[in-house]
């Protein structure tokens, strides 16, 4: 089998971190892989995937037109070169004329039921390829139940026909931290000793944050020595942000703290008051899941997947401003409810694992196999 890690990016998001753990437990579990990817990550795969064949692509697969370009013209002599019997496109998009099985990956349908959450191109661009990826595909993989039943909703494919695959969590690098690694976090983004309430995502629309900011702002006004909020993640297209932030009291602190190492992220998750993210929607809810194995106290939403992945062990609350400002005040205020929510949260992590996660995409590359031999 022959995954395309090409799509990728440098800094690694959910899409990454679904990609680089699957292939060093598809490797872990013996499977016989390899991985193409841009060249900057040869040493990567190499280290994530000992005993696989690691190919680099072109050099000028980093950027986005160029990499779509050769997915369609290179990568099918590739894998017929390669002997690969099934392709595995981990992120929307597939060659179209390859003479192998094809096995794609699609993370959530928010591009159908709420394109107004991501950029007219970014929606209309993915919109497309998913649309082609029902119908050309010989296996479409998805993360969680919920994204099955919005697909089935929104195209004619069944969702019966739709292989419904949890994430895992990487517990080498989310797990309950040490108070050194608390330390390291709270000096990388300038805290201190403050107690701080956090958020770990892109600053888009989907991920609510201009809510957040102004359910904290309502939650924390007449404490005395308030939490800080630390917003952490990749800068977005959120144009409400920057007016949340600017109607925030000055006495108290928000900090942008930008996209933080991996390293930082189980000092800076564990290490937190609560983890807060309150999203419109998620495909499965990565970053939900990796702040529950940190042994955080989540808040999230019960929008889409994040109830299949929080389930008992995380506080929910609405979309709006108000809900949050209400939950916020609530947990803030218990610090037994945090403690009981923080010790479920790691116990349910434990139920996600990328083990279990490789062993069901071996099985689904077996059946697209089967079926791609069946319809020839």
């Amino acid at each position: 089998m022959l995954i395309d890690a090409t799509a990728v990016p440098a800094d690694r998001g959910g899409v990454g971190r679904y990609v680089d753990s699957l292939v060093a437990a598809l490797d872990q579990d013996g499977a016989r892989l390899t991985v193409v990817c841009q060249p900057r990550d040869l040493p990567l795969y190499r280290l994530l995937a000992p005993g696989s064949r690691v190919v680099p692509a072109s050099p000028a697969t980093s950027t986005r037109t160029a990499r779509l370009t050769w997915e369609q013209a290179t990568l099918p002599r590739l894998a017929r070169r390669l002997a690969a019997d099934v392709v595995h496109s981990p992120h929307y998009t597939m060659p179209l004329a390859s003479g192998a099985a094809s096995v794609v990956t699609l993370h959530d349908a928010t591009f159908f039921t709420d394109a107004v959450l991501h950029s007219s191109v970014k929606a209309r661009f993915f919109r497309a390829w998913t649309a082609t990826a029902l119908r050309r595909a010989t296996l479409c993989v998805v993360p969680s139940q919920a994204t099955a039943t919005e697909l089935s909703r929104v195209s004619p494919v069944r969702r019966a026909e739709l292989e419904i695959i949890y994430h895992g969590v990487d517990t080498d690098r989310f797990h309950p931290p040490s108070p050194e690694e608390i330390a390291a976090a709270r000096a990388a983004v300038g805290l201190g000793r403050a107690p701080y309430v956090a958020f770990l995502g892109a600053l888009e629309p989907r991920k609510n944050v201009p809510a957040l900011i102004r359910g904290y702002a309502r939650a924390v006004a007449g404490q005395r020595e308030a939490p800080a909020l630390v917003l952490a993640g990749q800068p977005g297209w959120d144009t409400q942000v920057e007016r949340a932030l600017d109607a925030v009291p000055h006495r108290l602190r928000v900090i942008r703290a930008g996209y933080l190492p991996f390293g930082t992220l189980a000092g800076f998750l564990g290490g937190a008051e609560l983890v807060a993210y309150p999203s419109l929607g998620e495909g499965f809810g990565l970053p939900v899941l990796e702040a529950m194995a940190c042994g955080a106290a989540v808040l999230t939403t019960r929008r889409l997947s994040l109830p299949e992945v929080g389930g008992d062990a995380v506080a929910y609350c609405g979309v709006g401003a108000g809900d949050v400002a209400a939950a916020l005040t609530e947990l803030l205020d218990d610090s037994a409810r945090r403690a009981f929510l923080a010790a479920a949260a790691q116990r349910r992590a434990k139920d996600f694992s990328w083990a279990t996660t490789a062993e069901q995409h071996r099985e689904a590359y077996a059946k697209a196999w089967y079926q791609h031999r069946r319809r020839r």
